[in-house]
């Protein structure tokens, strides 16, 4: 027993249809934005990891070196009240 497809598409269905194909769209376009800012974070720290490269080698070749890192500070305890 096969089930005839009416011509003509029930409004709820062509508004379904349409909300999918603005679903697919919005999606696409979000994928999009997306590897495109991670292409941009790449180049943002490559340009980065020169400039450091380059100053430590600046550093080296004039015999500073660089700051060391400060020490952590230790937690001090809340008293309580």
């Amino acid at each position: 027993m096969s089930v005839k497809r009416p011509a003509e598409l029930s409004p709820e269905s062509m508004a379904r249809a349409n909300r999918k194909r603005l679903a697919a769209e919005e999606g696409a376009r979000a994928m999009a934005d997306v590897g495109r800012q991670a292409v941009e974070a790449r180049k943002n720290m490559a340009r980065l990891r020169e400039l450091r490269e380059t100053r430590e080698a600046a550093a080296a070749a004039t015999g500073l070196a660089p700051l060391p890192a400060p020490p952590p500070k230790k937690r001090t305890r809340k008293l309580p009240r």
